[in-house]
């Protein structure tokens, strides 16, 4: 065949999004099938990249090797764009009880844990009086990424360049060495569409989250206790995004007023200042079954990268590369990630 492109992908959010900036890097031609949907996580994610999983205070999986690649991987992408898509912040978290404060206490001896958490004083976090009983310890190395500022900038990049479909995929035809899609054609296909995707091992779970102003509290870092308050300062001063829940069934439900009222009690352990709603948002995140992304191909012309869950900011710029090394170099995939699996 004469194909059009190198590479077809279908989706993009943030997997999409970071292996399209990672086959481009290349000098591939890629050609990208996006019609935005009700329901996807990447178009209201806050962002947020905490290396710590708060209910154990041990690091997440991978996150030392995962975070400077993160942090590298989108400074870059602001700095081509003329964007600050990249906020490193604090997390704080508050401890409700004494259980919670020796269990940080404990976490701060761990080798592993301690280089990201320790317990500072947090001036603006006490003096605006939040309900910690028990002290408070901070995340030192978070973030947020603006998922919607890098997602429009791409997409301006690729329209420009006629790199982009804004249309339902229909059919997909494979052939002997290519696959096709509309007009378009290419020797592979990667399948990036999350949640809406049909790929073995991987499980849609919902998470929705809130938009909040909270009059005469005035944060510059994330605060936790039970859910996250993200300060927004693009929305103002006292305007903050809560989240999330998790739930595994009825995920295409959208928006519900039970987790409305969870979030809004869950704000009220952490202040009882009063809140007001701005916005409330759903969107269902791709999980999988063992909590771990989905590489690799899967036929001899397709292949997916899915399956990143609620830490997809953290974890896309180095499973984009290391699929692209696999594809493109050779390079066997980590075995804890391979598709085949399941």
């Amino acid at each position: 065949m004469a194909f059009t492109d190198d590479v077809l992908i279908v989706g993009r959010g943030i997997a999409g999004a970071m292996l399209t900036e990672v086959l481009r890097s290349r000098g591939l031609r890629v050609h990208v099938f996006d019609m935005p949907r009700p329901g996807a996580a990447s178009r209201v994610a806050a962002g947020v990249v905490n290396p710590v999983v708060l209910r154990r205070d041990v690091l997440s999986w991978r996150a030392a090797e995962l975070l400077p690649i993160a942090e590298r991987t989108y400074a870059a992408f602001g700095e081509r764009h003329g964007l600050r898509v990249w906020h490193p912040t604090e997390l704080v978290k508050l401890f409700p009880t004494p259980k919670e404060a020796e269990q940080w206490r404990r976490a701060m001896q761990d080798p592993a844990t301690a280089p990201f958490i320790d317990q500072r004083p947090q001036p603006e976090v006490e003096a605006a009086a939040l309900r910690s009983p028990h002290g408070h310890g901070t995340v030192v190395r978070c973030a947020w990424l603006d998922v919607r500022a890098l997602l429009e900038a791409q997409r301006t990049d690729l329209i420009t360049e006629g790199a982009l479909t804004a249309a339902e995929v229909g059919a997909v035809h494979e052939h002997v060495d290519g696959v096709s899609i509309h007009d378009r054609s290419a020797p592979l296909l990667v399948w990036c569409n999350g949640a809406f995707g049909d790929t073995a091992g991987l499980v849609p779970v919902k998470g929705e989250g809130l938009t909040v102003r909270i009059p005469g509290l005035r944060l510059t870092r994330m605060v936790h206790r039970g859910v996250f308050l993200l300060p927004t300062p693009a929305l103002g001063p006292e305007v903050y995004r809560v989240g999330a829940t998790f739930k595994w069934d009825q995920v295409w439900e959208g928006a519900t007023a039970e987790a409305r009222q969870g979030l809004l009690d869950k704000v009220a352990r952490i202040t009882d200042r009063p809140v007001e709603v701005l916005g409330h948002w759903a969107g269902v995140r791709p999980a999988s079954k063992d909590r771990r992304p989905l590489l690799g191909r899967i036929t001899a012309r397709q292949a997916v990268l899915n399956g990143l869950g609620s830490r997809g900011v953290l974890l896309a710029p180095w499973y984009a590369q290391h699929l692209a090394a696999h594809l493109f170099d050779g390079a066997a995939l980590d075995p804890e990630v391979d598709v085949a699996r399941f």
